[in-house]
């Protein structure tokens, strides 16, 4: 095993957490923009 192997974490690991973590930001957001933020309003119905 060489030493990047046991390095520990990835570099692209963090990056897809750092863009995973901005597109909830701007997810809720933009759902807080709109009033959309009552999720089991719009799921609800669509269950009965």
């Amino acid at each position: 095993m060489s030493r990047k192997d046991s390095k520990g974490i990835s570099v692209w690991l963090l990056v897809g957490v750092i863009v995973l973590i901005v597109l909830l930001l701007v997810w809720l957001t933009i759902a807080d923009i709109f009033g959309d933020t009552d999720v089991a309003a719009f799921i609800g119905p669509h269950l009965v």
